[in-house]
């Protein structure tokens, strides 16, 4: 089975940054999209970016030039280095992964075959 597990979330400073961390264990196909996602209280989760299996990249305008998603294949693990944070950037982040195609902002988490349990960030 496939785990992922968010880290590195906490608190930030608006206009401070943040990396974030995805381990992925189990069969972490090399063919799959990955994702990061954003939950704030009472909404659904958001996509700011996706990763596909070759590299191509897509990012929601809100966070376009300020967050960078990129994964090392040879630790299966994903990042999200986040900059010049704002306050509406706090939520809860989590990733996913799965085979999912023509990805772009707007499409839906459960999409994703695996998901991980989400880190919280606050920005003040």
């Amino acid at each position: 089975d496939v785990q992922l597990v968010e880290s590195g979330g906490g608190s930030a400073q608006a206009g401070g940054s943040l990396r974030l961390s995805c381990a992925c264990s189990g069969y972490c196909a090399s063919g799959y999209c990955m994702a990061w996602f954003r939950q704030d209280p009472g909404k659904e989760r958001e996509g700011l970016a996706f990763i596909g299996s070759g590299g191509a990249l897509s990012y929601t305008d809100s966070v376009k030039g300020r967050f960078t998603i990129s994964k090392d294949n040879d630790k299966n693990t994903l990042y999200l280095e986040m900059n010049s944070l704002k306050p509406e950037d706090a939520g809860t982040y989590y990733c996913a992964a799965g085979y999912v195609y023509n990805y772009r902002p707007g499409t839906r988490f459960a999409a994703f075959g695996h998901r991980g349990q989400g880190t919280q960030v606050t920005v003040s």
